[in-house]
């Protein structure tokens, strides 16, 4: 029996509730497992003391008297061996980290689920926005018929695993614990294919190109998943089917960019139309629609469309369109646009205060210089 404090030995303080007196054994036990410790003796006296400790505050009455009296309490109970605390639990979580098995006892159905696929969907914008329905073609693993997704062959069945018996596990001897491991012939099914599928060759899979109608709803986004039940791997040994997720992407668009729920565009105007005003046509993913440009817009102004935008996916206000406005210089001008304009400009210059930003800007570098001359 050790002669350390039971509390010391698991590292938990005197009031440590029964979850963590638990967890802080199977901390221990995993820690210095003779298994993981071959040959090392202060290991195995570490996970006997550990053993030791578990099996009296484990145990409320063993706990109360352990308590009051110390190891003189327990010491003619039992204390001190393998006794008959339940470590079932305990055992069964440190051995399946460490052996990989199964606890318990009888076996385990293989049948599993397929694994989930993944698709990226490319759409247009309009596509993205107003929603569509498209065809995808995908490889992918389904469950063979002629087989039913047993893996042998038609009129015939698995037969019973000759490593196991049928029961999926096998018991091995680990250092002086007895422990029960998923068989690693049959991998815990209990069943041998003796006389596989000749069109799966006992997989209970075959690979097949299929073509799916994916509904694509409106207002859906780069990164948004639409999720098709049953369209994924086909599971082994008859399990169901997984899923498959389309993964949209929404290619680059020549003349829009969206942000969220709303989208923007630039709109080249003349210097002329900008100075004096004018309506120009724009378009949008509904139509052309008429936007009125005042008298004196400076470029980069930006002109809100209401209810031009996106509707989201899920509902809700629709987003609007925002022009922004670019001013466009001219070029290859003729010599009589080139006379005029620097007519203008003479004009212009003797008038004054119709550059206003110009104006500003070089006031503020005058009274910049003079700042630093002074």
């Amino acid at each position: 029996m050790s002669k350390r404090d039971y509390y010391e030995i698991l590292g938990v303080a005197r009031d440590a509730s029964e979850a963590d007196i638990k967890k802080a054994y199977r901390r221990e036990a995993m820690k210095h497992h003779p298994d993981r410790n071959p040959d090392d003796k202060s290991a195995e006296d570490k996970f006997k003391e550990a053993n030791e400790a578990f099996e009296v505050l484990s145990d409320a009455q063993k706990r109360a008297r352990y308590d009051q009296y110390g190891h003189a309490g327990v010491n003619q109970q039992g204390g001190g061996g393998a006794g008959n605390a339940d470590f079932g639990d305990v055992f069964g979580d440190i051995f399946g980290d460490i052996f990989g098995g199964q606890r318990g006892g009888g076996g385990r159905s293989n049948v599993r689920k397929g694994a989930d696929l993944r698709y990226t969907l490319e759409l247009d914008l309009e596509e993205a926005v107003r929603g569509t329905t498209t065809k995808i073609r995908i490889p992918a693993a389904v469950t063979c018929k002629t087989c039913d997704g047993s893996g042998a062959r038609k009129g015939s069945s698995p037969v019973d695993c000759s490593t196991c018996n049928g029961i999926g596990q096998v018991r091995m001897q680990q250092g002086f614990f007895s422990v029960q491991q998923t068989c690693p012939r049959c991998q815990g099914s209990g069943k041998q294919i003796k006389d596989p599928c000749n069109t799966c060759h006992g997989r209970g899979s075959v690979e097949e190109q299929k073509t799916l109608s994916v509904k694509v709803p409106p207002g859906v986004d780069t990164g948004d998943r639409i999720r098709l039940t049953g369209e994924g791997q086909a599971g082994s040994h008859g399990g169901p089917p997984g899923d498959l997720y389309v993964q949209v992407s929404v290619r680059e668009h020549k003349l829009f960019e969206r942000d969220g729920i709303d989208l923007h565009c630039e709109i080249p105007i003349s210097f002329v139309d900008a100075a004096l005003g004018g309506e120009l046509e724009v378009p949008t993913l509904d139509g052309r629609v008429k936007l009125k440009i005042p008298p004196e817009t400076q470029t980069g102004k930006l002109f809100r469309l209401r209810n031009k935008g996106v509707t989201p996916v899920r509902g809700g206000v629709t987003g609007d369109l925002l022009c922004r406005v670019v001013v466009e210089t001219p070029v290859n001008l003729t010599k009589r646009q080139k006379e005029l304009l620097a007519e203008f400009h003479d004009i212009a210059e003797s008038e004054g205060a119709q550059s206003p930003k110009k104006t500003s800007w070089f006031d503020g570098v005058k009274k910049f210089v003079d700042e630093l001359r002074a």
